[in-house]
């Protein structure tokens, strides 16, 4: 079977279940993969071991998980007897929504903060919903888009206020400037990464000097802005490069390269190799 671009996406526009074993996420554990859906994660049971957006996860049990579109996730290993529910909207679906503006700048801010631990008694809670959900979902698995819209803004009003009680949203006070800076390079950086590599551009969409974003994000991270953005794009460069057959020439436009040997440079500088040795590796 020819293999597809690295996007996990469903053809309908919802899915819910439970039974994610570890065989089905070893699957993914061979190179990273671009989502393309909005997927819900509760896990009561066992841990994952993930790298979610280029930061390294752990998921234990009472812990909920909100991968939006775009995001890249590579999983590492999972442990102990899991069990997972899971909620995915397609993009299709997403993108017919009418979501508001507050819920779609939250989408961005939890980008940076995928997964959020919720008190034992919640988490328990939320458990009982997915299982309604999954008894209504078998019951009727063609479901009215309206009801799905409501269940989505649910979801979403609800995870925002989790995140506001545990102080994990951007614009909660005790975030120093410079940590609110980083935060807001990163929803940009994942966002803009394939198109835009110039530190100017992510410094005025925050409104300040592009040495004034490079000192912050050393300070802060110990890294410099074009090693995160590279390590983005590197990383989307090589989930196409081992999970599909698309030419390297269209792998590099995807990527806004000039041509292919810009790409092959740029490639070949941050992994050791050719992109085509690293295909066949």
């Amino acid at each position: 079977m020819e293999k597809t671009l690295p996007k996990i996406d469903i053809p309908d526009d919802f899915v819910i279940g439970t039974g994610i074993t570890e065989n089905i996420l070893n699957l993914y554990k061979n190179y990273p993969c671009r989502l393309n859906a909005e997927i819900f994660v509760l896990c009561m049971g066992g841990s994952i071991d993930a790298t979610v957006n280029l930061s390294r996860q752990t998921i234990k049990r009472n812990d909920l998980v909100t991968l939006s579109p775009g995001s890249i996730i590579q999983l590492h290993k999972a442990e102990g007897d899991l069990l997972l529910y899971f909620m995915i909207f397609s993009s299709k679906f997403i993108n017919s929504v009418n979501i508001a503006k507050s819920l779609i700048d939250f989408l961005y801010i939890i980008k940076s903060n995928p997964v959020i631990s919720v008190p034992s008694r919640f988490a328990e809670l939320y458990e009982d919903y997915f299982k309604l959900l999954i008894r209504t979902y078998e019951l009727n698995p063609s479901q009215n888009p309206d009801v799905l819209k409501c269940i989505l803004l649910s979801i979403l009003y609800r995870l925002k206020e989790l995140y506001q009680a545990t102080n994990k949203l951007t614009d909660n006070p005790s975030f120093s400037r410079n940590e609110k800076i980083c935060k807001e390079f990163a929803h940009l950086a994942i966002q803009h990464y394939a198109q835009e590599r110039n530190i100017s551009f992510y410094a005025q969409k925050i409104g300040i000097t592009p040495t004034h974003l490079s000192n912050t994000i050393k300070q802060v991270t110990g890294r410099t802005v074009m090693d995160i953005i590279a390590e983005m794009v590197i990383t989307d460069a090589k989930a196409q490069l081992k999970s599909t057959n698309l030419p390297i020439n269209e792998i590099a436009d995807s990527l806004n390269f000039a041509n292919v040997s810009f790409f092959g440079k740029y490639f070949k500088r941050h992994v050791g190799m050719g992109p085509q040795k690293y295909r066949n590796s």
